[in-house]
């Protein structure tokens, strides 16, 4: 017998996106799973500090929050809800799930747990087993920042997830993964796709890639036509129905706003995919120059004829590690010579800096206001800036020396250029914030072990 379709819906796109997209997708018409994304690099090491701080911490609590008002819908209508917002403690956010329930009065809810991804105690292991951990960008070799490792996570794929689903989760947290398991777990649940069945596996993958950063598939940041985008106010979230032969319709609920068409489509389509006829996941690579899209009207586009080929051997890791220090100033020029006077500081500041001894590796001058953004590649203003904000930013080995280039700001006001207003980081001294840098690597996809377990409220 044929299995229906599957409805996918995408309910965040990171940590910090809209906590009630969640209740829209599941109130405002049927669905079968709704997918939160909320992992970056950058979050990863947000959560890795947090973690530190507090062993109970470590993971997207925003996704709890999201949950909470929309639990009684989701147990009602038996509707599975897959996350990445486990990030750093995947059972301590099953947990806090769990509290919820039983808060709510919602029993017997089963929260599938994923976990296998964290290598960062197996790092030595996995070194002496022959993984050389190299930069997979530079080439630099791992011994260069080993000794200031923070964390190690590899991207698992789809198959823990869909374990976790077949095995009766109606709630799936993990760890790190793609982005695009979060779609792709549910649709082998589902289907029971075959393990080499590549160009349906790409064809989720793909599903999953349109749905991971939320409302950007439905017409918000549409760079194409964000003037057209109706009701960004009441903005719906992408929503993909899966054919059993991994062609999908992307669209939205009727009641909400927002935009679907092949457009907006295309655009979250290019969005951080490097090589697009080689997009690499643990579960497949895909060719994204293989995609078709149609045009059905009324917010729905067609996704078919998407191509793949065998899985890599390998996976990549994303480790963090300490990288120093950072501080950073903003200050307001206002005409007359705004810039030449803002510049003139920055110079004055680092002079200052370099008088006292202080360590800084890198500094960054930025004219906000002034082609900061697009830098070289931006037309000469027309005319001289009636305001201008400048960004002053240092990277430096020690807290001390971020510490007193803050110290160095506040003095201006009276000891530099004149023509300094009211803005940012004028009302104190500027703090300096610890780096977490990013090292990306790759490790043999046998030295990695998924674990599943299943857990009731």
């Amino acid at each position: 017998m044929t299995a229906r379709p599957l409805t996918v819906a995408g309910a965040s796109g990171f940590w910090g996106d809209r906590n009630d997209a969640l209740l829209d997708q599941v109130r405002s018409g049927p669905v079968d799973v709704v997918m939160l994304d909320y992992l970056a690099e950058v979050t990863m090491s947000i959560l890795r500090i947090k973690k530190l701080r507090d062993p109970q911490a470590g993971y997207a609590t925003d996704f709890v929050r999201a949950l909470e008002p929309a639990l009684e819908l989701v147990v009602d209508r038996g509707i599975k809800v897959v996350t990445n917002a486990g990030g750093m403690n995947p059972v301590g956010c099953a947990e806090a799930v769990i509290a919820v329930a039983q808060r709510r009065g919602a029993r017997h809810v089963r929260i599938g747990v994923v976990t296998g991804d964290d290598v960062f105690e197996r790092l030595s292991e996995l070194g002496a087993s022959g993984s050389r951990l190299e930069h997979l960008d530079t080439g630099e070799k791992f011994s260069s920042i080993s000794g200031r490792v923070l964390s190690a996570n590899v991207y698992l794929g789809a198959d823990p997830i869909a374990e976790a689903l077949r095995r009766g989760a109606q709630i799936v947290v993990t760890g790190r993964c793609t982005d695009s398991a979060l779609a792709l777990g549910p649709l082998l649940a589902h289907f029971d796709w075959a393990a080499d069945d590549w160009n349906r596996r790409a064809a989720g993958v793909v599903a999953g890639h349109v749905l991971e950063c939320g409302a950007q598939a439905s017409g918000g940041n549409f760079a194409g036509g964000w003037h057209v985008v109706p009701n960004l106010e009441r903005l719906g979230y992408p929503i993909a129905v899966v054919e059993p032969n991994g062609e999908f319709v992307v669209t939205k609920h009727s009641g909400l706003g927002g935009l679907v068409t092949p457009a907006v489509i295309k655009e979250q389509l290019l969005y951080e995919i490097g090589d697009p006829r080689a997009y690499v996941t643990p579960d497949v690579v895909a060719d994204f120059t293989s995609i078709r899209l149609e045009d059905l009207g009324g917010d729905r586009v067609r996704v078919y004829d998407v191509r793949g080929t065998p899985a890599p051997q390998e996976l990549k890791v994303s480790i963090t590690y300490e990288g120093g220090f950072r501080n950073a100033a903003m200050l307001t020029f206002v005409w007359p010579y705004a810039r030449e006077r803002a510049l003139r500081t920055a110079e004055l500041v680092l002079s200052r800096c370099q008088q006292l001894g202080l360590r800084i590796d890198a500094h960054r001058v930025e004219l906000v206001g002034l082609s900061a953004a697009h830098g070289p590649i931006a037309p000469a203003p027309a005319a001289e800036p009636s305001e201008i904000v400048l960004r002053l930013a240092i990277r430096t080995p020690d807290e001390a020396s971020a510490r007193r280039f803050g110290h160095e700001i506040a003095p201006l006001i009276l000891d530099g250029l004149p023509g300094v207003a009211a803005g940012p980081g004028l009302g104190g001294r500027p703090e300096p914030a610890r780096i977490v840098d990013h090292w990306p690597a790759l490790v043999p996809r046998d030295a990695v072990e998924p674990r599943v377990e299943i857990l009731s409220s």
